[in-house]
């Protein structure tokens, strides 16, 4: 768990250290990515989320909410990483109800489109058995396509597993 908020605590450490840049940029970013997602556009409803969900961090959850329906537009049009950003507000229950099935669910959409995160997500939660039945071998299949994807995680993790078989 540790893990995905290392990538949220940098990115907040980056928007501190340049908060005007990123406030100034952002109101006419919003406006694009909007209109890229309404068209259609995935990557452009993804990116609108990770606006929100940064957002959300230090305002209401009115951003949150915003921010995991980006998301679901994002997963809904084919982008692996919306999935696996949804899937962890449902974890968490940031902007959504919490709900541990849909976010496996959605971690294993993530995978399969070839999320690298999503995949590593999973054989973290079923070699811990978190919300799932613990298994090292799907922890080990999990690790193994996380690896493929060029996730060093992925890789660290599937050695040190396979070598505690």
């Amino acid at each position: 768990m540790n893990r995905r908020y290392l990538l949220l605590v940098s990115t907040l450490f980056a928007a501190s250290i340049f908060p005007n840049l990123a406030l100034a940029d952002e109101s006419k970013e919003v406006t694009e990515l909007s209109a890229r997602c309404d068209r259609g556009d995935a990557k452009g409803c993804f990116n609108l989320g990770v606006i929100y969900d940064r957002r959300a961090f230090f305002t209401q959850d009115a951003d949150a909410v915003r921010a995991a329906a980006m998301f679901r537009n994002a997963c809904h049009g084919g982008y692996a990483a919306g999935c696996f950003y949804l899937g962890l507000m449902h974890e968490d229950g940031r902007g959504v109800n919490q709900d541990f099935t849909e976010a496996v669910a959605l971690f294993r959409k993530a995978c399969v489109g070839g999320d690298a995160l999503g995949c590593f997500n999973l054989g973290v939660l079923y070699e811990a058995g978190t919300n799932v039945r613990q298994s090292n071998s799907d922890a080990l299949n999990y690790y193994g396509k996380a690896c493929d994807l060029k996730s060093e995680g992925g890789c660290e993790s599937y050695a040190r597993l396979k070598n505690k078989r």
